[in-house]
């Protein structure tokens, strides 16, 4: 059974997201204060986590950062606010996606829950090399000089569907599908983020990258190497 930390304030959002969880199926465990999140996370060891912005004692970007620095696990944000800082900023602190409170619907979440545990898909190359990188897709292991690059899974699978394909320009909206498990249309900020996470860590110079390219108008494609 796959397991779900909420990290939310607000008791009764709280206590209806973990019972709706378990009704669906997963193991769900509720937290509502920052400050103690990143331990309940060491003891819980969820597969997920849906965690809010607006938190006491800590905040969930600070929460986010903690668990990012030792762990890959998918964390979904959970905010009230939309504006464009607020967002990113928790994208940029290591969050795999976001959802804007009030939720329109728990299928909704649900369908990106879903979407961020889905096993992998098969892969159509055991390893890939891109420049200085080899992408080990059968150990899900990215090396660069011999030197383990420490990727998320998002990051990997985004590095991945653009490396498969490398004469390929994908459109924001294309890697939306193929990587987050989007159907509709939804926010690309995610993409561009994400994109921005991923060459800090492969990238010389990620200011002036040669990895992952971006199409000036059209999206983004592996280099030319």
């Amino acid at each position: 059974m796959q397991k779900v930390l909420v990290v939310e304030d607000e008791l009764p959002l709280n206590q209806q997201l973990t019972d709706l969880l378990e009704n669906a199926g997963y193991q769900a465990m509720g937290v509502t204060d920052g400050g103690t999140a990143f331990l309940a996370f060491q003891d819980f060891e969820p597969d997920l986590v849906l965690l809010d912005v607006m938190l006491p004692n800590k905040t969930g970007i600070e929460v986010c950062r903690e668990i990012r620095a030792v762990s890959g696990v998918p964390i979904i944000m959970l905010t009230a606010k939309a504006e464009d800082e607020d967002v990113v900023d928790g994208l940029e602190a290591g969050a795999d996606d976001y959802i804007l409170k009030p939720m329109p619907s728990f299928k909704v979440l649900q369908a990106r829950i879903e979407a961020r545990l889905r096993p992998l898909r098969q892969p159509e190359f055991t390893e890939i090399i891109l420049g200085p990188l080899v992408i080990d897709v059968l150990g899900h292991e990215v090396r660069r000089d011999g030197v383990r690059v420490a990727l998320t899974p998002l990051e990997f699978n985004l590095l991945q569907t653009l490396a498969e394909a490398p004469k390929q320009v994908f459109k924001r909206e294309d890697l939306l599908k193929k990587v987050w498990g989007y159907h509709y249309d939804a926010d690309t900020r995610l993409v561009n983020v994400h994109v921005q996470r991923l060459r800090s860590k492969i990238e010389d110079d990620p200011d002036n990258p040669k990895i992952v390219v971006t199409e000036r108008g059209v999206g983004y494609k592996a280099g030319q190497f």
